[in-house]
């Protein structure tokens, strides 16, 4: 086998995040983007001793667990990976991803000399993976990115095509979201077609329309609505004041299940093709959604993280302060007795945990790097009258030396990329008793682990639960210990 090389082979496993395997000979070859079972056509891109990398050519046998998928977008658009397979078999897949890459945290551990009878086996303490409760029309946010299908063709509003930093694919049948979101799809896509307003050429950096951002709260249906543009509002056929406050209007008679509680504008020059805030202006309503959880009303801002499937999060944090339940005494009614524990929640975003977790804590601290979130977080703590939490906006790895009052808990909740390598060993160095690590993203797990257990953390318990139905991501949360 070299590189160029055409090969079939059928794929006997998907890695984390979308690598299937199979073997020739006795090389592994892995593969983006097949499901398991399918038997597939592959040209070797890259070739070591006994591992190639390829790209895939075309399926010639499904699987035999494939489905007819419910949206005609099924492996055109870069979204879900396993929109063809039934739902439980997208569950077993993730869940024997987590426990591989959670017994090589393990395993590496051990290798170095750290062996613990407690934890050195995944399945002692980690239970599975939980479903969503709704697996079609659960997402609460969506950005949807102006475009074209094929060079030169109609203007599209949808997601970028698998493997395409360019093209676009159609998503006005996504199913993942619900009939406001593809209502407001292509309303948009008619209004700025028929008046002819270009959309930002990449490589040439000109036109107008950038993304769409769309968000909507599952429990309270309060809808937000962002047009993300560049500057160049000099070659539009009539003044952007116009334009703009025609669209505004445009949404605001559409017949909406829920309610549009507001139409932003911001402005983005960035030549990364990403949603940045380069200013912003309320063209209609408010800049905010409120949503429920668990109770408690959110505030949540175009920009602020939250998670983007509301009826799982609840599942999420239900579990969460499960575990934290229990591990410290309860405070007694008088609040005379127990004081509770001190808990760090880094990463805080809204401070959706922080305050659900404020009723265990005498106090709960979040930090935050993104400032609108954080003044969410006040707001929110104040709608719901938690006055036990304070929130901090800064970088983690800054603020942790401001915090005077030590912790008894520490919630990790970190960006995909998992925790600062700088601020690992801050957080290691108050060898609180307990910390909760929720992770969006389970090889950022993977590979902090390790070094929680270097410090003599074990793991108590831990479980996956499934945010991102058919795409390839999974969110998993482990409890540890600190060992006396």
């Amino acid at each position: 086998m070299k590189k160029g090389d055409r090969i079939e082979g059928v794929i006997e496993e998907i890695r984390f995040p979308n690598r299937g395997v199979f073997h020739e000979g006795d090389t592994e070859v892995q593969v983006k983007n097949a499901l398991p079972g399918q038997k597939v056509a592959v040209r070797v891109s890259k070739k070591r001793s006994h591992t190639a990398e390829a790209g895939l050519l075309e399926v010639l046998e499904k699987s035999p667990k494939e489905l007819e998928p419910p949206c005609p977008q099924s492996g055109v658009c870069g979204g879900c990976l396993y929109l063809s397979l039934p739902y439980e078999e997208t569950l077993n897949i993730k869940q024997i991803q987590v426990m591989k890459l959670l017994q090589g945290a393990l395993d590496l551990a051990r290798e170095e000399g750290k062996e613990r009878e407690t934890w050195q086996s995944v399945t002692s303490w980690y239970t599975g993976i939980l479903s969503s409760p709704r697996i079609f029309g659960f997402r609460n946010k969506m950005e949807f990115t102006f475009g074209d299908e094929e060079k030169g063709g109609p203007l599209t509003l949808g997601m970028h095509r698998r493997g395409s930093f360019h093209d676009i694919a159609d998503a006005s049948s996504c199913v993942i979201v619900d009939g406001d979101f593809r209502q407001i799809l292509a309303a948009t896509r008619q209004f700025f077609t028929e008046r002819n307003i270009p959309f930002l050429h990449r490589y040439q950096q000109e036109g107008y329309l950038r993304h769409l951002l769309v968000r909507k709260a599952a429990h309270t249906g309060e809808i937000l609505v962002d047009l993300v543009t560049t500057r160049q509002a000099a070659a539009l056929p009539v003044p952007e004041e116009t334009l703009l406050g025609d669209f505004a209007a445009c949404l605001e008679r559409l017949p909406l299940e829920g309610e549009l509680v507001g139409v932003l504008h911001t402005r983005n020059d960035s030549i990364a093709d990403v949603v940045e805030d380069q200013g912003t202006d309320v063209l209609y309503g408010r800049d905010y959604f409120l949503e429920k959880l668990l109770g408690l009303t959110f505030k949540v801002t175009p920009f602020s993280f939250f998670q983007t499937n509301s009826y799982s999060a609840e599942v999420l944090y239900s579990t969460a302060r499960q575990y934290i339940q229990g591990l410290f005494p309860p405070l007694s009614e008088d609040g005379s007795l127990n004081r509770g524990p001190v808990i760090y929640d880094l990463y805080c975003g809204t401070g959706t945990i922080s305050q659900l977790v404020a009723p265990t804590a005498s106090h709960v601290y979040g930090i935050e790097i993104v400032e609108e979130a954080v003044q969410a977080a006040k707001e929110n703590a104040e709608r719901n009258g938690i006055k036990n939490c304070t929130f901090v906006a800064g970088d983690v790895l800054k603020k942790l030396d401001e915090l005077e009052e030590k912790p008894d808990l520490i919630i990790l909740d970190p960006p995909r990329d998992g925790i600062h390598p700088k601020a690992l060993p801050k957080i290691l160095a108050y060898g609180v008793p307990y910390i909760l690590y929720i992770s969006c993203k389970p090889t950022s797990l993977a590979r902090d682990l390790p070094s929680f257990l270097h410090e003599g953390y074990r793991p108590v318990k831990g479980c996956s639960v499934d945010q991102f139905c058919f795409s390839g991501n999974v969110e998993t949360i482990v409890l540890l210990k600190k060992e006396q």
